[in-house]
């Protein structure tokens, strides 16, 4: 038996432990072969590592060319990605000197933050395009500032699907810029450790949410950001911290940076596969996330990106090909898909579902 950090699992392990979440509700039972699937589930409930039996430790992940899809390739391809990568690149470097002159220098200058988002989603301006850029962006190895640029993308985004005002949208991608802040205040070789982290040392991860808004309280700046500073990982029911706030104790904006930073983790690439399938996530948010997150801003969230994929070539768990025609408002992560030979609704073939977007 060894443990794992959850980022480093691979299908095919197998669990030696059973899992419960931060309510004590068993997520997964012990002798479970994990797959893409059940790793993402420990991803969305904050599962840091767990126990696997040693003879799957050897389990080699598949090739680059195994796992990409016909649809990823695409879009890399496409001239519209090597503009916006370029960008992004050059945005990354910005934001990390400006982020860390905000903690050294105690102050801050929210037009300049702003810049590279704005930048950045004036190359892309449609939401789904913008997923579809986010969704192929793994590749660049400092953590905290990718993810904080893509939150604040995402966000950017969301706002407009939320037909919020035009500096409100600016207000919510500034607090998803802002929202992982107090990070820079903890220790790199904590932030960035390979291996387990002790209980002491989550104990001071969780911390980054004090610590940034210990940075940002006495700046002159929106309270929103300050506040998702702090609540962004606090959950509707209680089960988040640092002080396990319920719906309304929790700033509103905390409450959509909460599903923005959660959607961006759970997409992003491992070493054994491209970004998950959004439908995949879909199903998951659905599942688990309708008690932790305010629903009248994640059904929107999903509503929306389900939409988007309208009209989608697509590929079926059973290796079956078709084209999604039709959106089930009951169950977002399953629509009606056209086949060559006919239809399949995935609302009643329960035992199907779609494996990717080709």
């Amino acid at each position: 038996m060894s443990r794992k950090l959850t980022r480093d699992l691979i299908p095919g392990m197998v669990l030696d432990e059973d899992v419960y979440s931060s309510n004590d509700i068993l997520i997964v039972s012990r002798g479970t072969v994990l797959d893409d699937k059940i790793i993402t589930a420990l991803s969305f409930h904050t599962i840091q590592s767990v126990k696997i039996t040693d003879e799957t430790d050897n389990i080699q992940p598949p090739s680059q060319e195994e796992i990409e899809t016909t649809y990823s390739q695409k879009i890399r391809r496409s001239v519209e990605f090597k503009v916006f990568e370029k960008k992004f690149e050059q945005s990354v470097g910005s934001l990390k000197r400006n982020l860390s002159d905000v903690v050294a220098k105690s102050n801050i200058n929210l037009n300049e933050l702003y810049v590279e988002p704005a930048r950045l989603v004036a190359t892309i301006p449609s939401g789904i395009h913008m997923f579809d850029m986010l969704h192929n962006m793994r590749l660049f190895d400092d953590p905290t500032y990718v993810h904080s640029l893509n939150v604040s993308l995402i966000c950017n985004v969301f706002g407009r699907w939320l037909n919020l005002p035009y500096q409100e949208v600016k207000t919510l991608t500034l607090c998803g810029l802002m929202h992982d802040i107090g990070k820079m205040k903890v220790p790199n070789q904590i932030v960035g450790k390979p291996s387990k982290l002790t209980e002491e040392e989550f104990k001071i991860i969780k911390r980054h949410t004090l610590e940034g808004y210990y940075l940002l309280k006495d700046m002159d700046i929106d309270e929103h950001i300050k506040m998702t500073a702090l609540m962004h990982h606090e959950k509707c029911d209680g089960s988040g911290y640092p002080s396990r706030l319920t719906t309304e104790q929790i700033d509103q904006y905390a409450r959509v940076v909460a599903i923005a930073d959660v959607y961006d983790a759970m997409t992003s690439a491992r070493v054994y596969r491209g970004p998950i399938c959004p439908f995949k996530v879909i199903e998951i948010f659905q599942k688990e996330g309708l008690s932790k997150y305010d629903p009248k801003y994640l059904l929107t969230f999903l509503e929306y990106i389900t939409d988007t994929y309208m009209n989608n070539n697509v590929e079926l768990s059973d290796g079956r090909k078709g084209k999604i025609v039709l959106i089930n408002k009951l169950d977002l992560a399953r629509p009606l898909v056209k086949l060559p030979d006919g239809y399949v609704d995935l609302y009643e073939e329960r035992d199907i579902s779609i494996e990717k977007i080709i």
